[in-house]
């Protein structure tokens, strides 16, 4: 049993290397807000983020991670206002410095809850199979970062 719950984590290891693109991307904002950097330089980098990465991300968590526990699991409901609630952050261009600090609050705070809550249950439930499909949906998601060539969160590019 011990041998099938450590395999189990290995095979959600993708899920957990994607939240680390989304944590450096939150720490990118950080640093964007503490160097003073023009809101509008930091939100083209989001809406390109949220296009490029966690949009693919977010569809790939609806289709085949969220069923595994279902659209009545309370996690699962969660999960599913939490990504709204970013989208409609996302979608906002008014009071950009106050947006840009709610989107990485909350990205921040949804990564600490996939991770710590709702990975777990699914580790609990979750097939052989199904992680498999998991890791196998995960890996086509091909994210390069070294596309966006403004990294104003650097102090050599204010």
């Amino acid at each position: 049993m011990k041998k099938q719950k450590k395999k189990s984590h290995l095979e959600l290891t993708p899920l957990i290397e994607e939240h680390n693109e989304v944590i450096l991307f939150c720490e990118r904002i950080r640093e964007g807000l503490r160097n003073k950097t023009e809101e509008e330089r930091i939100k083209k980098y989001i809406d390109w983020f949220k296009v490029k990465y966690l949009d693919p991300h977010f569809e790939i968590e609806t289709k085949y991670i969220f069923p595994i526990l279902g659209n009545n699991n309370v996690r699962v409901k969660r999960a599913l206002a939490n990504h709204r609630r970013l989208n409609r952050l996302f979608d906002e261009t008014t009071e950009l410095n106050k947006v840009l600090n709610k989107i990485e609050e909350e990205l921040s705070s949804y990564i600490g809850f996939e991770e710590r809550v709702l990975y777990n249950e699914i580790r609990t439930i979750a097939s052989p199979q199904q992680l498999e499909e998991i890791e196998k949906s995960h890996q086509e998601l091909a994210f390069n970062d070294d596309e966006w060539k403004d990294q104003f969160w650097t102090s050599s590019s204010k």
